[in-house]
């Protein structure tokens, strides 16, 4: 009887489901989420002007944008002020329980990388991102092949995301 290997596609798959649980959980325990995490990220390292490019930063719908504002300057994270040269845009701002939030993600965010690159080398780093990068090509320039209107294949997965050093 013949072996076959498991679908590239279907490890990948297995393994974000397993890594983005243990992510969502790590940064849970600080007391935050994923998309908090990403809000707070891309106001201290992007700083955007206004929602609409937090929104187009974090990768996310500006009405879903409104909803995670809402709960975090209810729990005192973010305020939001309207531009005084117009007034239709608010401007978001992290008060120092946010700028608290972030340095606790933060931590929890860098152990949780530390724990996920635990036994990998520089070498197997480079060649991990480079095979992740090159699946996601693959996928957008298949899915750009079904689809001619689909996004730019060319745009790396993590648009969206803040880069930055943590």
């Amino acid at each position: 009887m013949p072996s076959f290997p498991v679908p590239t596609g279907l490890l990948l798959s297995q393994a974000a489901r397993t890594v983005g649980r243990a992510f969502d959980e790590a940064l849970e325990e600080a007391g935050g989420s994923l998309p908090v995490w990403l809000i707070l990220l891309n106001l201290k390292t992007r700083r955007p002007g206004n929602q609409r490019e937090l929104a187009e930063a974090v990768g996310i719908r500006q009405a879903t944008l409104t909803h995670h504002l809402n709960a975090m300057d209810k729990r005192g994270l973010v305020t939001r002020v309207r531009d005084p040269e117009n007034r239709r845009i608010h401007v978001v701002e992290l008060t120092e329980e946010g700028e608290a939030a972030f340095r606790r993600l933060r931590t929890a965010a860098t152990a949780f990388d530390r724990r996920l690159n635990a036994g990998l080398t520089a070498e197997d780093r480079a060649t991990l991102a480079d095979l992740l990068h090159r699946l996601a090509t693959n996928a957008a320039d298949s899915a750009a092949d079904a689809d001619a209107d689909s996004a730019d294949p060319s745009a790396p997965p993590w648009t969206g995301l803040a880069e930055s050093d943590l």
